[in-house]
């Protein structure tokens, strides 16, 4: 074989690799966003940043994750409202977003039995008084 060939093999043995990998890729159907509407929730970023810094003031975290019971503990106080977001970040079909009111102390507890076990974000937003918060909390069930 003489230096001709060998290039030219080794080109075509480079397409035939690039044509399969993009190949590959293009057939991909299982992929998921984190978000569907990405730019309007950018646009919201400001607001995020101050719940942030709202909840920052306040002494302790609010929420706790008891693994053994498997339930999530809140220090809210009465007649907060808010959303939590319980997020997988390996597949999307298995979020969900629980509205939260906080009618007395009792209602500060929530369990998550029905969770698939692994790796969750738990993602909070309430407002008291007239305040809004955000936490986020990491998760293994």
């Amino acid at each position: 074989m003489n230096w001709g060939n060998g290039i030219l093999l080794l080109l075509l043995v480079f397409i035939g690799l690039m044509v399969s990998l993009v190949t590959i890729c293009v057939k991909q159907d299982d992929i998921h966003l984190v978000t569907e509407d990405y730019y309007a929730e950018e646009i919201k970023y400001q607001e995020h940043i101050d719940r942030v810094s709202n909840t920052q003031a306040i002494e302790g975290k609010v929420m706790q994750f008891d693994v053994l019971s498997k339930t999530l503990q809140f220090k809210l106080p009465v007649g907060a409202k808010g959303e939590l977001h319980l997020f997988r970040p390996s597949d999307a079909r298995l979020d969900k977003k629980i509205q939260i009111v906080i009618k007395d102390h009792e209602s500060n507890i929530l369990k998550l039995n029905d969770l698939e076990p692994g790796y969750w974000k738990v993602k909070m937003t309430w407002e008291a008084d007239g305040v809004a918060y955000f936490e986020e909390k990491k998760i293994d069930v």
